[in-house]
């Protein structure tokens, strides 16, 4: 029973969501804001990610709901809106710290192969204790290691995405890792207590270990 009342209030939503869509279509303001409303912490969830702080994710968000409304056309109603929006708020914000990526002194990922490994880190982090280490990373290890480690893309990917090479790619991940290393050994926190929320399950199996697998 308990089953059955998820799955119908599920596709309850999904009727809500997808009146809502139609009205983006027909430029319907009233639609357009419920839609921004109701997805508004997925999306920040994203640009915090990205932004150096939320000032700046406010504006990689307005932008990216912005992209989102005049392209809703194009949206394709038999599948997931969810994922639809996603890649249009993480595709915004990579535009948004593209030009100002710096990837110098980096070394190939082939230099560290040869380097001890030091012990591997697997810690469960909840979202706001990663999301506070992961906003002190310069823009461009944070913007390949949430690529690569949050949002599942491969160097190959990331390298077209951003202009860069697999190797600088791999050797942006390698040094965002380290500096996630040192950070959590400098606040003496390696376990983290595992949130349950929707928004932080995503988050709970990042690996911060140096192993380039």
């Amino acid at each position: 029973m308990k089953g059955e009342f998820v799955t119908a209030n599920r596709d309850r939503e999904d009727i809500v969501i997808q009146k809502y869509i139609q009205g983006c279509i027909r430029n319907e303001r009233d639609s357009q804001k419920a839609l921004y409303q109701h997805f508004y912490s997925f999306a920040m969830g994203i640009c915090l990610r990205y932004a150096n702080d939320r000032l700046d994710a406010a504006g990689i968000l307005n932008d990216g709901f912005f992209k989102a409304f005049k392209n809703i056309n194009k949206y394709e109603p038999t599948k997931a809106f969810l994922p639809w929006l996603g890649r249009i708020i993480t595709n915004t914000a990579i535009d948004y710290y593209r030009a100002n990526l710096k990837f110098a002194d980096h070394v190939d990922i082939l230099d560290h192969e040869n380097i001890a490994q030091v012990s591997s880190v697997y810690d469960k982090l909840a979202y706001h204790d990663l999301l506070a280490l992961v906003q002190k990373l310069s823009a461009g290890y944070r913007t390949v290691f949430n690529l690569f480690a949050i949002d599942g893309y491969t160097h190959e990917e990331i390298a077209e995405m951003l202009g860069i090479s697999v190797g600088t790619s791999k050797s942006n991940l390698f040094k965002a890792r380290q500096k996630l290393q040192e950070m959590l050994k400098a606040t003496e926190s390696k376990t983290y207590q595992v949130r349950n929320s929707g928004v932080d399950r995503n988050l709970l199996e990042v690996r911060l270990n140096t192993n380039m697998q």
